[in-house]
């Protein structure tokens, strides 16, 4: 294992844009994420999808490191949306048999119904830190949903609260993530967009669950809190409902957006104690930022925050942009992070 740049390091918040032979993207984008499973997006026969998917995935591992970029993840090929993989493979989720949930934007979206206590059945995404780990010698990074948003892409039709079914779904994701480690990962971030868009709730129980979820464990861990794919929600509010709250999380870092919102970067002076994830790629807008262009974004964030604790990164994931631009963006963010990184010798 290899960092080429111990200051700001960049990295992929998680995944990587997917080829058009591996899955229809253009029903992937014309829909919002799955909660269910989708396996009408997949262009791959069955018997052949697992070769598919690790070809795209090395394809993946490829791009990051022609890139530049110093942590290196699976691009999550092997997933119709950041959550549903896990989320389905879960004890008592009826996915024959959806229920409906409410979306971040308001819309109702099939999602898995809880019929009886959340468990972890097995490991989800093992075999896939063992497939990075084996075809990289940078630091690895592998994401899992975090216990609250799952709890969000769920219909409750067991538990007596969402709180003590967040909970379960925590317990889940701590021995996952136990696992994770074990396989070889470097780091590992959990998804939490929801506690952005549901801070009340995340207030109440969402923060306990998360810290159940990264309980006792001793590998470097990380939350992603987001305002939605680019691609699928449109608008960006000023700044966020729920992050300085973050200060209580055990993780040690936070992954945040400021290039789309154009984010007051003083908040990071909120979490003084956490490495900041910086979202520095502007994914709503198809053209490829300059290399100085993402360098004044990263110094903006260097205004509220010590250098040694940023990590240079998207706004979000990859996943909904077209090949191209999305490999242009990732090296142009490597260049700006050298430029600054030049400036800072």
């Amino acid at each position: 294992m290899t960092v080429s740049n111990t200051l700001l390091p960049t990295s992929l918040v998680g995944s990587y844009a997917m080829p058009e032979w591996l899955i229809d993207r253009t029903k992937l984008a014309g829909r919002f994420p799955p909660r269910t499973r989708a396996r009408e997006l997949w262009r791959v026969a069955p018997e052949y999808l697992e070769e598919a998917q690790n070809d795209a995935t090395l394809l993946a591992i490829r791009d990051q490191e022609r890139a530049g970029l110093d942590i290196i993840t699976d691009g999550e090929m092997r997933r119709e949306s950041y959550s549903n993989r896990f989320a389905t493979a879960l004890e008592n989720v009826d996915i024959d048999n959806p229920g409906t949930a409410l979306d971040r934007s308001g819309h109702p979206n099939p999602v898995p119904r809880v019929v009886g206590r959340i468990r972890r059945m097995h490991p989800v995404e093992v075999e896939d830190v063992k497939f990075l780990r084996a075809n990289t010698d940078r630091m690895i990074k592998i994401t899992v949903p975090g216990p609250f948003t799952m709890s969000q892409q769920a219909q409750n039709d067991f538990y007596e609260s969402e709180a003590e079914m967040a909970m379960d779904y925590a317990r889940a994701v701590n021995e996952e993530v136990r696992d994770l480690f074990a396989a070889g990962a470097d780091i590992v971030q959990l998804d939490e967009p929801y506690m952005q868009a549901r801070p009340q709730k995340a207030e109440e129980y969402g923060l306990t669950a998360l810290n159940a979820a990264l309980d006792g464990i001793t590998g470097e861990t990380a939350v992603h809190i987001c305002f939605g794919y680019a691609a699928i929600i449109h608008e960006r509010p000023a700044g966020y409902s729920f992050l300085p709250q973050l200060s209580a999380c055990s993780c040690k870092a936070i992954s945040i957006e400021t290039a789309q919102s154009g984010l007051d970067t003083s908040v990071l002076e909120t979490l003084p104690d956490k490495t900041i994830i910086l979202g520095v790629l502007d994914l709503s807008d198809m053209s490829v930022e300059t290399p100085e262009i993402v360098a004044e974004r990263i110094r903006r964030g260097l205004e509220h925050h010590p250098a040694e604790k940023i990590v240079v990164a998207p706004d979000c994931g990859l996943k909904y942009l077209p090949r191209a631009i999305a490999f242009g963006k990732m090296k142009a963010m490597a260049d700006g992070a050298a430029i600054v990184r030049e400036e800072l010798r």
